[in-house]
């Protein structure tokens, strides 16, 4: 079995970012809805804080400086942002 795991992204507008995954899909994510939580706050509130977003090379998740990061299996659960 092969896992997904996250190999780019490029923050969006707003909370949304674009991810390229391991078997080559590309996926438009909004993570308005995850960013919950005193560990989120900056980055909920500052968008050159969430601008920083960026793959672990570890985990192979999202992730911001600090040690912030999001679960990469609750991340690809997460709906496809809408097109408008």
């Amino acid at each position: 079995m092969t896992f997904l795991r996250f190999v780019s992204v490029m923050p969006e507008s707003g909370f949304t970012v674009r991810a390229v995954l391991s078997d080559g899909t590309i996926r438009k994510l909004d993570l308005e809805g995850l960013l919950v939580g005193p560990v989120f706050e900056a980055i909920r509130t500052d968008p050159q804080r969430f601008a920083e977003v960026f793959v672990d090379p570890v985990s192979h998740t999202l992730a911001w400086p600090g040690g912030v990061d999001l679960d990469p299996e609750v991340l690809l659960g997460t709906p496809i942002a809408s097109a408008g």
